[in-house]
């Protein structure tokens, strides 16, 4: 066999391990941002999070390579991923979710990957078909911040995604770089589940008034003025910025509390919009 009859019964390996492992996933969503420091992964993980605790079974994709925050968010940072078969084994959170973060095989966590567009590509690629999801009811995509390798890399390799949950949060500034993300999915046919504002409003425990810090609505706004969903709004709030750091996602973990009513609100609108569709 020459060398392009090898390079190419490859590839057609590679491809049929990418569609086996995508056609045993039912739905795939896409978290995304144009501006980072959204909470956009703070979204992602407790989207995954609420979505198995509701019963489905779910994988969490960490994209962002140069970035990784899934591993501290689920408090999963030092446990190893299993990679000593030819599939990886994802991390096992619960009964219901798997993660895979490139922050689960980097063994100084103060290493920055220094990896230019086609590594990245590959990197991604790897993240589908080389780990073992299994049947699952939902993937979730965290990605990185912008409009550049990785989300196109995930819609170039997930031909069938559900759409995009896009998170911004209230002021101008924010909003300005997160209407180019809705511009984006435009551009490539992914379709946009709805805008998720985030840090809207902070409610003072001592006499309960309402600061809008970041502004409040901008989000809901913006939306509208491009013609996408708006799915609710999560406010600032101590329970969150805790959870995070202990690795316990705010949406199970302060069941009762504003932000996790609020987000739970918001997930049953992105099930009710997939299930919908035909």
């Amino acid at each position: 066999m020459n060398t392009c009859d090898s390079s190419k019964t490859k590839n057609d390996e590679e491809e049929k391990r990418l569609s086996d492992t995508l056609d045993k996933i039912k739905h795939k969503i896409i978290v995304l941002s144009g501006k980072g420091g959204v909470g956009k992964s703070t979204v992602a993980v407790n989207l995954a999070a609420a979505l198995a605790e509701a019963g489905y079974s779910t994988g969490l994709m960490d994209v962002d390579i140069h970035g990784p925050s899934v591993p501290k968010l689920l408090g999963i940072e030092k446990i190893p991923l299993d990679n000593s078969k030819n599939m990886i084994t994802p991390i096992q959170y619960s009964n219901n979710l798997k993660v895979m973060s490139i922050g689960s095989i980097m063994p100084d966590k103060d290493e920055p990957v220094i990896w230019r567009g086609p590594l990245k590509h590959n990197a991604i690629r790897q993240f589908i078909m080389d780990v073992e999801w299994g049947e699952l009811d939902y993937l979730i995509v965290d990605s990185p911040p912008g409009t550049g390798d990785e989300p196109l890399s995930v819609c170039n390799l997930i031909k069938d995604p559900d759409g995009a949950v896009i998170v911004t949060t209230p002021q101008d500034v924010s909003l300005l770089d997160v209407r180019k993300s809705v511009t984006f999915c435009k551009r490539i046919n992914l379709p946009v589940l709805g805008v998720v504002e985030n840090m809207s409003g902070f409610q003072c425990p001592h006499c309960a008034g309402r600061i809008d810090i970041f502004k409040s609505g901008g989000g809901e706004t913006m939306a509208a003025d491009m013609g996408v969903p708006f799915l609710g709004r999560i406010p600032l709030d101590p329970a969150i910025t805790a959870g995070g750091d202990n690795g316990e996602p705010f949406s199970i973990g302060e069941g009762d509390s504003i932000p996790a009513v609020n987000f739970k609100s918001v997930v049953q609108k992105i099930i009710s919009k997939i299930e919908r569709q035909p």
